[in-house]
């Protein structure tokens, strides 16, 4: 019933918005969310640099017990294009995490043959939803990003490929198609299970194993005033260690390396309409898993039984309103908003694999940020989280610090 709820709403939502957004406008007018590298990559200097950060305090409460908050740097980036022609660019992305792990999390060359056609090659993030590649702080409410970019959508979630991207402005489209390596699921232990869903498995360009590319696509529909509608999708199969100079002649050998293979098939589907000071999203995942039964089976073997469901599935609604809007004299925004939240890890299972109720979550958010200026942001949240398997929500204030330049 709350599957069949959450569809519900969220068609309603649609055709809220559909009906909103009656005006037919121009590319120039209703242009996509622009994430920092994509800024980058607009710069007509031979080299710039930009970056993004955010600073939180999470405070645990009302659960009858006595919770250290924690304070945290959380995330330092720095990014720096170069142009090498008017064609030709590179962008590299520099994160710091908690002060002390280093990544990288993009580096890729871009050669833009024209409007509609962009050739892509590097470490780049995947096109799912909205928040994987449109995570800087200003742009997304609460102080965390939302629980399904985390379980779901494995966000940050960033891959070596190459393909293809561009617009399409006569019909109001920006299209993304990749090949990229694919998540890995055993290089000595499993790396995928019910709990984390797929997010241990991300390669994240470090030394990444690929027998198999994964593909990986996303449309945006932007031709209607204030509503932006995307579609993404990622085909593959994880990578294993196991296959490493097997010699073919070897069934037991391949049989075995197979187990520990599974295939990855998910679907994403999100809206953004704002107008007028009122700011609706939502996005809803679902992914499809096969060889989970034979995943499973061989990780008992391996002596460390794994509960990886055959499939996931995750979405939010959420609203928010510009208070200040209304006013032609203050420039900055204020605006509360409420997210609500829905996601299982475990949606389906097989081989009598016992359901585990803490992977069904609901969520629900509600706080306010202010907006002082575009790139940066002060934010305060509650959280409140249940699982299946819990009497009472879970309670957490977040607060944060966000920047953006």
């Amino acid at each position: 019933m709350k599957k069949l709820l959450g569809i519900f709403i969220f068609c309603g939502l649609i055709v809220f918005c559909g009906r909103q957004a009656r005006a037919q406008i121009s590319v120039t007018d209703q242009p996509t969310l622009t994430n920092s590298a994509s800024r980058l990559l607009m710069s007509n200097k031979k080299l710039t640099f930009g970056g993004y950060g955010q600073l939180d305090y999470n405070q645990p409460f009302g659960n009858e017990s006595i919770q250290n908050g924690k304070l945290d740097v959380h995330r330092l980036v720095l990014l720096f294009a170069y142009n090498f022609t008017s064609r030709l660019s590179l962008v590299t992305e520099i994160e710091v995490e908690h002060v002390q792990e280093v990544y990288i999390e993009q580096s890729f060359l871009n050669y833009a043959l024209n409007t509609y056609v962009n050739l892509r090659g590097g470490l780049m993030l995947i096109p799912m939803g909205i928040i994987n590649e449109n995570h800087e702080p200003p742009i997304y409410n609460g102080v965390e990003r939302p629980l399904i970019d985390l379980y779901i959508v494995p966000s940050t979630w960033r891959e070596i490929g190459l393909g293809l991207t561009g617009t399409i402005p006569e019909i109001s489209m920006k299209y993304q198609a990749y090949l990229v390596n694919g998540f890995k699921s055993y290089d000595g232990q499993a790396r995928l299970s019910g709990r984390y869903g797929l997010r241990k498995g991300r390669q994240k360009g470090i030394e990444s194993m690929v027998r198999t590319p994964g593909l990986t696509t996303r449309i945006e529909y932007y031709g209607l005033l204030g509503l932006n509608l995307g579609l993404s999708t990622y085909f593959g199969q994880t990578q294993s260690t196991l296959f490493k100079r097997i010699e073919k002649s070897r069934a037991g050998e391949i049989a075995r390396a197979d187990s520990s293979v599974v295939g990855v098939s998910m679907f994403g589907f999100d809206l953004r309409f704002q107008r007028k000071g009122i700011q609706i999203r939502g996005q809803g995942y679902y992914t499809l898993l096969s060889n989970t039964g034979a995943y499973n089976d061989f990780t008992v073997a391996e002596g460390k039984p794994n509960d990886l469901g055959s499939s996931m599935y995750g979405y939010y609604l959420e609203a928010a309103y510009n208070v200040f809007y209304p006013s032609r004299k203050i420039r900055s925004e204020l605006t509360p908003f409420v997210r609500y939240s829905v996601y299982d890890t475990q949606l389906t299972l097989v081989n009598d694999l016992s359901r585990i109720e803490a992977y069904n979550v609901t969520a629900i958010t509600t706080g306010i940020g202010w907006r002082i200026v575009p790139g940066a942001v002060l934010k305060a949240d509650v959280q409140f989280i249940k699982s299946k398997a819990d009497v009472k929500f879970q309670k957490v204030f977040n607060a944060g610090i966000g920047f953006w330049f």
